[in-house]
């Protein structure tokens, strides 16, 4: 009895061992090492830049509101009915489409280069043409389809409008519910498309000085993949074989157990 008790408690650990693994915390843990970490004066920043497909709404105003007006697209009153009121106007603005050369066609001013310039170098560009016809112009401009997509182990994957210009790569896991506790958190990739090129980047967010890679701020249309870690993928070979393996180990056990009884 002695023998079948220690046969029986083998099995039982290597059943234990083979369905679950441990995960050390080097592999969970978000920022290690931040203690160490010396404060930087100036922190990292991103400032996204125009490309291909991007919807641009631009307003420009004036000290006269009728001398501006030749440089803002037309808006157009869309009917919209509601049951429970009456019909009403609403406004829609007009949007700058970049097309494939990088270029929008503005009023006045005629075709004009922005893809590749940042937010700050277009506003200066069309405040220092449009200032030849308007004194002191003032220009708004504002990305109005930038989001991200975030794919993987994560609790809520989906594509994400983003309200501002600015997005980190931590408030995009967040907005998705985090990683779940299957995805690797060293090795996230970033698939980034400039100018047509596509970029494939990694970045280690268990390690604190992430933040200073220049994939920490996303850009429009970036996608986010977690990978799944290794007791995931283990776990989804041994899943639909789980019953089997208990099965035939729980028959084994019976087996043995009669053979040493009958033996006796």
């Amino acid at each position: 009895m002695k023998y079948l008790s220690l046969l029986q408690k083998a099995i039982s650990l290597f059943l234990i061992f083979f369905l679950f693994s441990c995960a050390s915390p080097k592999d969970i843990v978000y920022y290690q090492g931040a203690d160490g970490i010396t404060p930087q004066e100036k922190s990292n920043s991103y400032e996204i830049k125009m490309q291909p497909d991007d919807l641009l709404m631009i307003i420009v105003s004036a000290e006269d509101p009728e001398i501006a007006m030749p440089f803002n697209l037309k808006t157009y009153s869309l009917p919209s009915t509601n049951k429970l009121d009456i019909v009403r106007g609403q406004e829609t603005v007009q949007l700058y489409i970049v097309d494939a050369q990088g270029t929008i066609d503005f009023p006045v001013l005629g075709k004009l280069k922005v893809s590749g310039l940042t937010r700050f170098e277009v506003l200066k560009m069309l405040q220092d043409k449009i200032a030849v016809y308007i004194k002191n112009p003032i220009v708004n401009l504002r990305v109005m389809n930038f989001k991200i997509s975030v794919q993987g182990e994560v609790n809520l994957p989906g594509t994400y409008p983003v309200a501002s210009e600015r997005i980190t790569l931590i408030e995009a896991l967040t907005m998705a519910k985090d990683l779940t506790i299957y995805g690797k958190r060293n090795t996230i990739l970033i698939i980034r498309e400039i100018n047509g090129i596509k970029s494939y980047n990694r970045v280690d967010i268990t390690k604190a000085d992430f933040i200073n890679s220049p994939f920490y701020y996303l850009a429009q249309n970036d996608v986010v993949y977690v990978e799944p870690n290794r007791n995931k993928i283990n776990g989804a070979a041994i899943g639909p074989n789980t019953g089997v393996i208990i099965s035939i180990s729980s028959l084994l056990i019976t087996l043995i157990t009669l053979i040493i009884t009958t033996t006796k």
